[in-house]
């Protein structure tokens, strides 16, 4: 491949070395300017406004102004800043644990084990735990209703029930009394005399996260009703 010896001018002042030419040639690119340095980068300087900008719109959010009000008649085992502990049962699913609830006012903060339990020993897991939530759930039920949507009084409901189980009995009516899987003692107790003031009623245990076909399976294949559970005792390694 041949080089290309060709010579090009940008006009005639460069072919003929024009000294106005020469002289002005060193200044066709303008040498850039000197930056001074202020000790911080552009990204310190964007830093500091994204935070002016969030101190601004936080000063200007006040939060409302809350004064808490002292008991008009103050309960005989509460009493203001001084938590209250009591014994508890929580059951769900299939789950069972013996606890321990914290109280503060009357409202219920902590869930913890109870080590006064001889099956639990004061475990709990992530389900006990996170259980206090449910009763601060803003779709809650706060009363009795009727129908969808129509709030009624307990006093109201009390009477309608017991109107209702009253013809219902007299006519000779079947009754069910429809609730999950009950352990408590003291409420066997409360079924029991309901159950014995109308003859024809049953009682009816349904858990929508039910065990029962795991109940079942062990029943026809070992002969007995239980839930299998982890014994980590006999375990000699636990990822």
């Amino acid at each position: 491949m041949s080089e290309n010896k060709k010579v090009y001018w940008k006009g005639l002042e460069q072919l003929k070395n024009d000294p106005a030419f020469v002289k002005n040639a060193h200044g066709e690119f303008t040498p850039p300017a000197e930056e001074m340095d202020l000790g911080h980068s552009r990204r310190d300087f964007l830093k500091m406004m994204g935070f002016s900008v969030a101190a601004v719109s936080l000063a200007a959010c006040e939060a409302p102004i809350r004064k808490a009000l002292p008991y008009v008649n103050k309960p005989v085992d509460v009493d203001p800043s001084v938590a209250n502990y009591y014994a508890s049962t929580y059951t769900s699913g299939g789950n069972y644990c013996s606890i321990v609830v914290k109280t503060r006012e009357g409202r219920p903060i902590k869930v913890e084990g109870n080590s006064l339990s001889s099956i639990t020993k004061g475990g709990t897991n992530a389900q006990v735990e996170a259980s206090v939530l449910s009763l601060y759930d803003n779709y809650r039920l706060r009363g009795p209703k009727v129908g969808d949507t129509k709030n009624a009084a307990w006093q109201d409901v009390d009477q309608q029930i017991i109107g209702k189980l009253g013809e219902i009995a007299a006519k000779g009516g079947q009754i069910r009394l429809v609730s999950n899987t009950v352990l408590s003692p003291s409420t066997h107790e409360t079924i029991a005399k309901f159950l014995s003031k109308y003859p024809t009623a049953q009682h009816v245990q349904y858990d929508p996260n039910s065990n029962y076909g795991m109940v079942k399976g062990n029943r026809e294949s070992f002969g007995a009703d239980f839930i299998p559970s982890y014994d980590f005792s006999k375990a000699n390694i636990i990822v």
